[in-house]
């Protein structure tokens, strides 16, 4: 496969405090432990981890019952062994396309680790806790024209519960067999799917199995955070982070401040209330509100005495993973690593310790026609990422024979030193007419521009099949303005490229490289 990077600071959408986390990281410094990609942060936050052998011994058994015969398994029961943790929302078909990989970076880390003599293993989050049903009810995917198509279910979820056990109802399966049919390798994609999306499942199961499917080879462990078990594991933890909630709050409260003060965002806000939980209660997650002192609604000895009725907020719930996990390192998108500069403070006061935290792989598939196309245009991935207007203003002035662009370019200079001339002299004569002559200057340069416009767009309209590369672009690589990898479905690219692009992504992941990939999948 064809491959190039480029720099996430030169797509849309990268926040400032994402950008100096992974190219200026002496700015951010004061809010994350570890620098991402110095060789050594990985080796000094691995002898960082104290983790007592009766919690690995109570997560091992635990896991044993939901990872059957994995390898990986006996290799975290060892007592030096680390992770690296990764996770995702349990959404319909696998979620965006990044959920792949983010779990084959994970990998890729775990294996490169345990080469360097760190002994390490890859697992997965499920984040079935969560409760927002709208945001995990779709999936998109491009049909054999590449035109983007969504998908939804008929579920619901009426007490707004933890999504992970919500029944899947109206699964689309045939509208995904239409959307995939012409694809060479859609009967073989198709099976995987309808494998794990079948009546009976619920979004956290059918997730799962579809994404252990996908990952089979690559000993992948796997952690969903309602297992009874595991949660009598967080337990303890729960327990004693409620307890110190009315000092934790606060502390978050001045990070977001300082966060702010330095040119940066605040990913949650808390209110003074707050408590940094959830209840989980007759199938029901609710804000857990503070009164003073006290819980609305609940003491603190009753929480404490029911710790499964807690689940943890956005910015508690990393800090949880890491009691739980001996976790060197976590690999998460930019709004999760967001999340963990507000969360540095909680793992401070709760667990002592911080696993380097880094972003995901990241990475833009193009098939054989896009990766032509952007040659035949001299186009890139941030000149495609644009709005549509401009990416077809942009082939087409590629499509204005190179004698034409350049007399545009040799005339405008011509008439501006022209007017230079002018402006000089109607200066000498009446400094009042300068206004007035400047003016008139900007409407003389504008009207030029305005004509090479339509010159381009006229080269675009003589050219059909300019238009249609365009449209083929946009819709394969920044669908409905999104980049692709957050948008579409793995499915759409397997039923394309064959099973075994999972394999060839995967060599391509480099742990130390914290740029955007684009590859060109032959």
């Amino acid at each position: 496969m064809e491959q190039y990077c480029i720099r996430h600071t030169e797509l849309p959408g990268a926040s400032r405090l994402f950008g100096d986390l992974l190219y200026q990281f002496d700015r951010v410094e004061r809010f994350y432990p570890h620098a991402p990609y110095d060789p050594d942060s990985l080796a000094r936050a691995a002898k960082q981890i104290v983790y007592p052998a009766e919690r690995r011994a109570a997560l091992v058994d635990a896991l044993r019952q939901s990872n059957p015969n994995n390898p990986s398994v006996e290799k975290l029961a060892l007592p030096d062994t680390v992770a690296v943790v990764t996770g995702q929302q349990v959404g319909l078909f696998g979620g965006p396309l990044y959920t792949v990989f983010k779990a084959l970076a994970a990998i890729k880390l775990a294996r490169t680790l345990s080469d360097r003599g760190i002994c390490a293993v890859p697992v997965f989050w499920f984040a079935t806790e969560d409760h927002d049903l709208l945001e995990i009810n779709q999936a998109w995917a491009y049909d054999a024209a590449h035109h983007p198509v969504q998908f939804t279910t008929a579920s619901v979820n009426p007490p707004n519960g933890p999504v992970g056990t919500i029944p899947l109802r109206g699964i689309p399966l045939d509208q995904l067999r239409q959307t995939l049919a012409a694809m060479p390798f859609a009967a073989e994609t198709l099976a995987l799917v309808e494998s794990a999306y079948k009546d009976g499942e619920t979004f956290g199961s059918a997730f799962r199995q579809l994404v252990e499917q996908l990952l089979q080879p690559y000993g992948m462990i796997y952690l969903d955070p309602l297992d009874p078990a595991i949660r009598a594991i967080a337990a303890p933890f729960l327990s004693r982070a409620l307890s110190m909630s009315k000092d934790l709050v606060p502390a978050v409260q001045d990070r977001t401040r300082e966060l702010e003060a330095a040119g940066y965002h605040g990913q949650v806000h808390l209110e003074s209330n707050a408590s940094l939980f959830f209840t989980l209660e007759g199938g029901k997650r609710t804000v857990l509100k503070r009164n003073g002192d006290k819980f609305k609604d609940y003491s603190l000895e009753a929480l404490q005495a029911k710790p499964e009725l807690l689940s943890p907020n956005a910015i508690l719930r990393p800090v949880m993973q890491d009691f739980l996990l001996p976790t060197v390192a976590y690999l998460g998108g930019p709004a999760e690593l967001a999340y963990f500069a507000q969360s540095e403070p909680l793992y401070a006061a709760l667990l002592g310790r911080m696993p380097v935290v880094a972003h995901r792989a990241s990475f833009t598939l193009f098939d054989r026609r896009a990766g032509k196309l952007t040659k035949r245009y001299e186009l890139g991935l941030k000149d495609i990422a644009v709005p549509d207007v401009e990416l077809r203003e942009k082939m087409a002035r590629h499509l204005v024979p190179e004698g034409v662009t350049s007399q545009f370019g040799t005339s405008l200079a011509a008439v501006n030193a022209e007017l230079d001339k002018l402006a000089a002299s109607i200066h000498g004569f009446d400094p009042g007419l300068e206004k007035a002559f400047e003016k008139s200057r900007s409407k003389v340069n504008y009207q030029i521009g305005k004509m090479e416009r339509k010159t381009a767009r006229e080269a675009l309209r003589r050219d059909t099949r300019a238009g249609a590369d365009a449209q083929y672009l946009h819709d394969l690589v920044y669908p409905h303005r999104h980049l692709q990898e957050r948008m579409y479905s793995i499915l759409p690219f397997l039923a394309t490229h064959g099973m075994d692009l999972i394999s060839r992504i995967y060599e391509c992941v480099e742990p130390a490289c914290p740029d955007h990939q684009i590859l060109t999948v032959d």
